[in-house]
């Protein structure tokens, strides 16, 4: 009971925070609520048993990429714009409607899905027997979790660490590029000489 009371109540936060986002104009404040939509799904994860994957929308989400948005907002600063977003000119009504389309069939499409936790679930009745008998003994690790993550899957693993590295040292190129120089830069500068 209380489980459902939790789940209830962070799908609630979530969904709160996703249309408090879509109706915020200020950019400040759109990451600042991005993050939090991250941390409460975080808690969600948490919720369900999942701690590997709360700890990278923690770490990932709320955040290096909060981070990111926030310097990239420093350094794309203009006093003119008073960092709001524009107003759209016209009603997106199809971009609505394809949300909604591609939401009724991601909703229908779920209706096959066995129910959260069924041990008679195909994915509960393929490796899950294997992995919980020999991972002990093959790996020597004696979490589950972190043997499958670290031996079994340990290529998929460093392929996407790989990855993120990558994203991240790009995104830090691109935020950390050449800047301008500034008339008070460049009038120093003779002056020194």
């Amino acid at each position: 009971m209380i489980d459902s009371i939790v789940n209830i109540t962070l799908l609630s936060l979530l969904a709160i925070l996703a249309f408090a986002i879509i109706r915020m104009r200020s950019l400040f404040a759109v990451i600042m609520l991005f993050a939090g939509f991250s941390f409460i799904s975080a808690g969600l994860f948490v919720a369900m048993d999942a701690a590997d994957v709360a700890f990278t929308e923690a770490a990932v989400g709320a955040g290096i990429s909060t981070i990111l948005m926030l310097a990239t907002l420093a350094l794309t600063y203009a006093p003119e714009v008073h960092k709001k977003e524009k107003l759209p000119g016209h009603k997106p009504w199809l971009p609505l409607a394809v949300v909604l389309i591609t939401g009724g069939m991601l909703i229908y499409g779920t209706s096959d899905i066995p129910a959260f936790g069924d041990p008679n679930a195909p994915a509960q009745q393929h490796v899950a027997p294997y992995y919980l008998e020999k991972s002990l003994s093959e790996t020597g690790v004696p979490n589950v979790v972190t043997a499958v993550l670290a031996s079994y899957r340990g290529f998929d693993t460093l392929g996407e660490v790989t990855v993120i590295f990558t994203a991240g040292i790009a995104v830090l190129l691109l935020i950390g590029g050449r800047r301008k120089k500034t008339k008070n830069e460049t009038t120093e500068g003779v002056n020194e000489t």
